[in-house]
């Protein structure tokens, strides 16, 4: 491994020993799986992933998984797979071809330091739909909050929230769960060192 963990390696899961071998750190709280995850995708192991998550989720309804383009798209699908339902993601700008007729809310990126303008098409959320929201990365919350919102103006109901990596230190996970939110990450970093290259789990 070239990154340590707290931990043995033996007590790692799937995903946590994938980014000690494949994650790269860089300064400013940033981890790059760009390699299998959100550039590239290793399509068996994120199924591995979405098999996980059907089995976290396995005692609730879900009739769609949400999720925000572009980078939670993968996972989301792969998971699909398992639950049979749909995949509908926000999308961060209305194209010429969107319908006019949207869910909209307004999400500020951590990664791009910026805030989208997100819109999900009315036919595809709607009141009394179980949803599942789903993401590769959990930092601030602010992109799990504005699913929410979205699956709110639609009068749907948040069954959990299912993400892949979440930044423990942002502290936007606690937050929502301190909310009542069933937030459940795979991996989640209490602490990365780029100069070192050290990742530690929760």
């Amino acid at each position: 491994m070239r990154k340590g963990a707290e931990m043995m390696a033996s007590e790692l899961n799937l995903l946590q020993k994938k980014i000690l071998t494949d994650g790269v750190i860089k300064p400013g709280n940033v981890l790059k799986v760009d390699s299998f995850l959100n550039h590239q995708i290793d399509v068996p192991f994120i199924s591995e992933l979405g098999k996980e998550f059907k089995n976290i989720f396995a005692h609730k309804k879900i009739d769609k998984i949400l999720t925000i383009e572009a980078s939670g798209i993968g996972i989301a699908c792969l998971t699909a797979v398992y639950f049979g339902v749909p995949v509908v993601f926000a999308k961060k700008s209305a194209g010429s071809n969107m319908d006019t007729d949207v869910y909209a809310t307004e999400v500020k990126s951590f990664t791009h330091n910026k805030v989208n303008h997100v819109v999900v098409s009315k036919k595809y959320l709607n009141q009394g739909e179980h949803i599942l929201i789903m993401d590769d990365f959990l930092a601030n919350g602010c992109a799990v909050e504005g699913l929410m919102d979205l699956v709110s103006q639609a009068g749907g109901i948040v069954e959990g929230v299912g993400i892949c990596i979440e930044k423990g230190f942002q502290g936007g996970g606690d937050a929502l769960r301190a909310k009542g939110v069933d937030v459940r990450s795979l991996a989640i970093i209490d602490k990365m060192d780029a100069a070192t290259g050290t990742i530690t789990f929760r």
